[in-house]
């Protein structure tokens, strides 16, 4: 997973912190017993580039976790008037619905009649398979579409039209789809109906290599444990690894003065072991997330308790849980749309947990990618999902939110690495 490029300009980056060109923590801070950090310069690749495979699109105009760009939401008065009947394409606008190229379709929250074949809908907004009986006039359903915020400023439908994900023209033969749609749902399985469809459970034993391929990250961690790098190794200092870090990453994150923010298992990885070994392992390389892998499968079975308690923990919660409920990207979706307001429901085929249990299993397997991925990723990879920038692993919003993240998980016990699809 590691990105073609991107190594060359993090080696570069993490050999100037080693010949000291990047600053070590003060040496008040060390006679603390502190873990040594490199605490200036970048933890991760710069420029940060995308996945290969990821979406290229520019999302730039919309707002991120670092800065508010979107336009704003409309007023009720700004609704859209329509005069006469919506006439348009109802076959065009059935195809519409079931386009999975914009932004995953309507069938992702929406049950909607024959559309799509009625194959595994979502069931986060309204069953519309009855919508055109249900006398809603042709403006309302325009504008709901166009941008549901004029009638429900809480909403989690996207802004379609004002966003520019749809025309005009393609609303109009939306509506004139959903006037066609008077009769009940008729599903070809049980599966297909996300009412009936069962919540999943994951069965498979996380910690056998036999089943999950992640538990190799243990062996080869433990091998680079003990490799030296310009300075020592791991084990140079850190003898008996099982005994020194058997509960430390279930306190992770934690607000790191020396960095001004918080700081996670896979940055502390990179900035402490260029400050000791000089091991050059930037945030998602294939040994960082190796590392991290070890860390927490060391800390298996111990809570998750972070502070939660010290003025600056309590604020990077707060700023967390902000970051948490603040819309992003073209598709206008929060954190808390999904995993708050939509959880226990599913999206397609997908299904929206809670918060509690996100965070537990983390760096986890993804049977579908075979390959590891950390918190960080995932946070990265709903950003892209709903169509926004997302921001390099290192940065200071992340920090926040998987703090508070990893506060919602308080008492949870690790079980590292976990295995998901």
């Amino acid at each position: 997973m590691q990105r073609a490029g991107m190594m060359t300009a993090g080696t570069a980056a993490l050999a100037a912190m080693v010949a000291g060109v990047i600053t070590l923590a003060p040496a008040a801070a060390q006679t603390k017993k502190e873990a040594p950090l490199v605490t200036t310069g970048d933890a991760a690749a710069r420029p940060w580039k995308r996945y290969s495979g990821w979406p290229t699109r520019d999302e730039s105009k919309w707002s991120t976790l670092a800065k508010v760009a979107s336009p704003p939401p409309p007023k009720p008065e700004d609704v859209k008037k329509i005069t006469g009947p919506i006439t348009g394409d109802a076959k065009k606008g059935e195809e519409l619905v079931a386009d999975r190229n914009r932004g995953g379709s309507c069938l992702a929250c929406h049950v909607m009649g024959p559309a799509g074949g009625a194959n595994l809908p979502g069931n986060v907004g309204p069953d519309l398979s009855e919508i055109g009986a249900a006398g809603r006039e042709d403006e309302w359903l325009y504008n709901y579409i166009y941008d549901a915020r004029v009638y429900n400023a809480e909403t989690v439908m996207p802004p379609w039209g004002s966003h520019g994900v749809f025309t005009d023209a393609e609303i109009r033969d939306m509506v004139a789809f959903l006037k066609t749609l008077k009769s009940p749902a008729k599903f070809k399985t049980v599966l297909d109906d996300p009412n009936k469809r069962p919540a999943p459970v994951e069965k498979r034993e996380n910690l056998d290599p036999m089943e999950n391929p992640g538990m190799w990250a243990v062996d080869k961690a433990q091998e680079l444990f003990k490799q030296a790098s310009a300075k020592g190794s791991c084990a140079s200092c850190h003898s008996d690894p099982a005994k020194e870090f058997k509960t430390w990453a279930a306190s992770m994150p934690k607000w790191e003065p020396r960095l001004g923010k918080v700081l996670g298992v896979e940055e502390f990885v990179t900035r402490h072991a260029a400050a000791t070994t000089g091991a050059q392992w930037l945030m998602e390389t294939d040994d960082n997330r190796t590392m991290s892998v070890y860390l927490h499968f060391l800390a298996n079975g111990a809570p998750i308790a972070v502070d939660t308690q010290s003025a600056d923990a309590k604020a990077a919660i707060a700023r967390g849980k902000e970051l948490a409920e603040r819309k992003i990207g073209e598709l206008n979706f929060a954190c808390t749309d999904c995993h708050g307001k939509a959880a226990n429901h599913w999206i397609r085929g997908q299904w929206l947990g809670e918060p509690k249990g996100q965070y537990d299993h983390f760096p986890t397997w993804r049977t579908s990618l075979q390959a590891i991925w950390d918190i960080r990723q995932r946070f990265q990879w709903c950003q892209v999902n709903i169509r926004a920038d997302e921001l390099s692993p290192d940065a200071k919003e992340y920090g926040d939110l998987e703090l508070y993240l990893a506060a919602q998980n308080d008492g949870l016990k690790l079980s590292v690495p976990g295995i998901r699809h």
